[in-house]
């Protein structure tokens, strides 16, 4: 599959001495500065009808022919898994992924992914790198998720992303009962020993997470987390450094702890809980075409709810023990 671009434009005499990619990127935002380099080495820009190269100086007043050809750029196959939309318009998808759904196809996951629900609900996604996808959450993490739907929006939320202005919020619940939120900023990067894990190392890529407490229990906490940037694990690895490790993580999470006289619906409930208690339930960022400012939010999902019924029902009882 693939889109047909053909623009035709005179660049403005206020761009004189400029380079031509430098101009084209202003005269056509929607597409990356990369891209109009790699379509001015193809031949697919003309200049006053010859072929220039992208470091060639304008001087104004010339004629520019795009004639250019995207291809898609996701391989992978549509599959009719269900999505749960939580808004959508021509600019972009905003997704409620459940926990279990991995985001992009890899080595142990080629298929079943959300990419591959994505190119199944609409199939012009697979122009765009990653289907539109422009941030993760990892499997068992459940949440908000933004997709873009054209290569203007792809950019913009991406540019958006790297300034950290969009706002991402989550709901965790913690092995310690915290006694005030904090902000934790420690660089990480890939363990030192086990490759598949991230750990906070020196020389590892700014981290910076801010947490405040939303309810207390017995031996645990309810904690709202905003990401100042968004790195692999982030939230799972500072919350482990910072030794409160979130409820249920496999990776990151140390062993289960339970507080003495829980009943055994309590018990049952808790170490029940396989997966790491994770959900992205905010989401806030500025349209990348409309520049109005847009919040969504997104309610825990049922296995979270009833952690989290199962914690204050538990710190009720025993709230005389204290």
């Amino acid at each position: 599959m693939s889109t047909k671009v053909q623009l035709e434009l005179v660049i403005p005499d206020e761009m004189r001495g400029r380079r031509l990619d430098q101009a084209l990127a202003e005269l056509v935002p929607e597409y990356s500065r990369s891209r109009l380099q790699q379509w001015i080495r193809s031949g697919e820009v003309t200049l006053d009808n010859r072929s220039p190269q992208a470091k060639v100086k304008v001087m104004g007043g010339e004629n520019v022919r795009i004639d250019a050809e995207i291809v898609a750029q996701t391989v992978s196959q549509p599959e009719p898994i269900p999505l749960d939309l939580v808004y959508e318009d021509e600019a972009l998808l905003v997704v409620n992924k459940p926990a279990g759904l991995v985001v992009h196809p890899a080595a142990g996951n080629p298929a079943g992914t959300l990419l591959n629900a994505l190119l199944n609900y609409d199939e012009s996604l697979a122009g765009l790198p990653r289907a539109g996808i422009v941030h993760r959450l990892d499997k068992n993490t459940s949440g908000l998720m933004v997709v873009a739907r054209n290569l203007t929006a792809h950019k913009r939320l991406v540019e958006a992303l790297q300034a950290r202005v969009v706002k991402r919020e989550y709901l965790t619940v913690v092995h310690s009962v915290l006694t005030a939120g904090g902000r934790i900023e420690a660089p990480i990067g890939r363990h030192p020993v086990d490759r598949k894990r991230m750990a906070v190392v020196s020389g590892g890529k700014e981290a910076v997470t801010h947490y405040r407490v939303e309810e207390r229990y017995r031996a645990h906490t309810l904690v709202r987390v905003q990401l100042e940037t968004g790195r692999t694990h982030q939230i799972r690895v500072h919350m482990a450094h910072q030794h409160i490790p979130v409820l249920g993580d496999p990776a990151y999470g140390g062993r289960l702890r339970m507080p003495k006289g829980a009943n055994a619906a309590f018990r049952e409930v808790l170490s029940g809980f396989r997966r790491q208690a994770l959900h992205a339930t905010q989401l806030g960022l500025t349209h990348p075409l409309g520049n109005e400012e847009m919040r969504w939010q997104a309610d825990v999902p049922e296995d979270m709810a009833q952690l989290i019924a199962v914690l204050r029902e538990d710190a009720r009882e025993h709230a005389s023990d204290t």
